[in-house]
């Protein structure tokens, strides 16, 4: 059984080799604009002449903003031994802003002039990490680093000791990092899923998602649950990716020229989607080796459905709203009319042919047409989920490694490794792919919104869960939680001031004010799709930066199947 940790020491995930990554996550800020939609890059300064020993390290640490050149501008604050050796690529460590760093240094402001040699500290409070792979993890809290200095021969000071790595503060790091959703197989080769990594803007997205892929792996949290299609010894034979006529051509090594189709085909549909999630203008992609095109075709994969509308019971009646009209769900509407309780919480499955009802019993029950079966009867559950394979997710509030599946059969089965180190858990919703699960458990006296990874069998049962990764530590409690598109969360918290957070699922979040009567939310495709539910019955949607109210006297918000 493996341990999830999230106390403030297990959360501290290498960023680099040297700089801090410790910590966890306060709510930051939004995903980065693509790069349409920023015009300009932040640009440091190089050396000032003259500057001594806490000037040479703040520029330095400034200059992590231009990343140009390999960071040519940060070089130069570095000895020449120093320069042909530092790796700013090896990490990023992300910091509350440039105003919360402390200096200090072993040489006082009156004996510089003085001195040869200087030893510099800077005291970052962190919030995140970003590794040498692009992975975005939560580092909370203040990490020293250490800097050596030496006069050199011309006089000025020059770093002559540093860690790898980069340092960035939160507000400007999305204008110097975009985020790009790798995709991955599921292990049924028949979904694909995404692994968010955060790579410098204006580098060739094309040539950077692409030698990830193939050169790198999925996130460790994530691996249970995905495969990649590339070979371990098929690597790129070309440091770029050129894009001709909107198409990739992907120079491969000579092992790629001995493959069967399947395995070709799966490539080229696993990297276009990759390059397309990333913003790439691509119709197709090719492969050659040594000059010579390789056939490669595509394969199918199940695309998550579309979206359809907003799902509420209204006076009695469920289905889509539209306007004042409830538009009626076949087979499934007439039963949940027919419900001997008032209906607590709703959960439609992708294809409209069963939905996960919890009545004001507490207990959880499958709605067909013509049959209302009962799955789970503990008490204590939380809202249940049904995931794309068509089970229901059902778990006792208090005992959260008591995770339950039960398929159409309606015969329950055991979810190992669920969560064994929380204490509760009040919200859980599969995604739209089955490989994936979040949640907000209790941990201590913390709570947090976290996802783990859904291994399952060969007939599409989930079997255990992977080790959990932690997304946000939340300020107060959530009353709902909800899948935004393929890669983040929605999480409405607080309800004395109630805010909703979305999270980017290995990356950063924002917040904003929700409806003052808000308790429950519904998620989307997309952000601007996300419902909320007030106290009497009012339904608000976005307009713009606001909430505008869209219908009265619900009773219910119902959710869909990976939202």
């Amino acid at each position: 059984m493996r341990v999830m940790a999230l106390a403030v020491a297990a959360l501290l995930l290498p960023a680099c080799a040297g700089l801090p990554t410790s910590g966890g996550v306060s709510v930051g800020l939004k995903l980065g604009e693509s790069e349409q939609e920023v015009d300009f890059l932040p640009v440091a300064s190089g050396p000032i002449t003259g500057a001594g020993p806490e000037q040479i390290v703040e520029g330095f640490l400034e200059a992590g903003i231009t990343t140009t050149d390999n960071w040519d501008t940060a070089r130069d604050f570095l000895a020449p031994s120093l320069q042909r050796t530092w790796r700013p690529s090896a990490g990023v460590s992300i910091d509350l802003g440039v105003d919360t760093r402390t200096i200090t240094s072993s040489v006082p402001d009156d004996a510089v002039e003085d001195a040869d040699t200087a030893e510099v500290q800077v005291l970052l409070d962190l919030v995140a990490s970003v590794d040498d792979s692009g992975g975005y993890s939560e580092a909370l809290g203040p990490s020293p680093v250490p800097f050596t200095l030496e006069r050199m021969e011309d006089g000025e000071w020059r770093i002559t000791d540093a860690p790898d790595g980069v340092v960035i503060d939160e507000q400007r790091f999305p204008n110097v990092f975009e985020g790009y959703p790798l995709q991955y197989f599921d292990l049924a080769w028949s979904r694909l899923v995404p692994d968010m990594r955060w790579f410098p803007r204006r580098q060739s997205p094309a040539t950077t998602v692409t030698q990830q892929l193939i050169g790198g792996g999925p996130s460790d949290w994530l691996k249970p649950a995905v495969q990649t299609a590339f070979p371990a010894d098929v690597q790129l034979a070309q440091d770029a990716v050129p894009i001709v006529g909107q198409v990739a051509e992907v120079a491969l090594t000579r092992p790629a020229a001995g493959l069967d189709p399947t395995t070709l085909s799966r490539m080229r549909t696993q990297l276009q989607s990759t390059l397309r999630a990333a913003g790439v203008a691509v119709t197709q992609v090719r492969f050659t080796v040594d000059g010579r095109a390789l056939d490669a075709g595509v394969v199918d994969v199940v695309e998550p459905p579309a979206e359809v509308g907003t799902l509420v019971l209204k006076d009695g009646a469920f289905g889509r709203i539209v306007g004042d009209e409830i538009s009626p769900i076949d087979g499934i509407s007439a039963e949940v009319a027919r419900l001997p309780q008032p209906v607590l919480s709703l959960d439609l499955a992708a294809d409209d042919s069963r939905a996960a009802v919890q009545l004001a019993d507490r207990h959880v029950y499958l709605v067909r047409e013509g049959a209302v079966d009962e799955l789970d009867d503990r008490s204590g559950l939380i809202e249940p989920s049904i995931d794309p394979y068509g089970y229901t997710w059902t778990v006792p509030r208090s005992t959260p490694s008591a995770l339950q599946v039960t398929g159409s059969d309606v015969a329950p089965l055991e979810v190992a490794n669920a969560w064994p180190t929380a204490s509760s858990v009040s919200a859980m919703r599969v995604s739209a792919d089955g490989a994936r699960v979040a949640a907000v458990l209790t941990v201590g006296k913390q709570i947090w919104v976290v996802v783990a990874a859904v291994v399952r069998d060969s007939s599409g049962a989930p079997t255990e869960l992977g080790d959990v990764k932690p997304l946000v530590q939340l300020s107060g409690q959530a009353s709902a939680l909800g899948w935004v598109g393929a890669d983040r969360l929605a999480v409405l918290v607080d309800p004395s001031n109630p805010r909703l957070i979305t999270q980017v699922v290995g990356g950063p979040g924002s917040a904003e004010a929700a409806p003052s009567t808000a308790v429950s939310a519904a998620g989307a495709r997309t952000s601007a799709g996300v419902r909320i539910l007030g106290s009497d019955g009012a339904l608000f949607a976005h307009a713009g930066s606001a909430w505008r109210e869209i219908a009265s006297g619900v009773s219910v918000l119902a959710t869909r199947a990976g939202e």
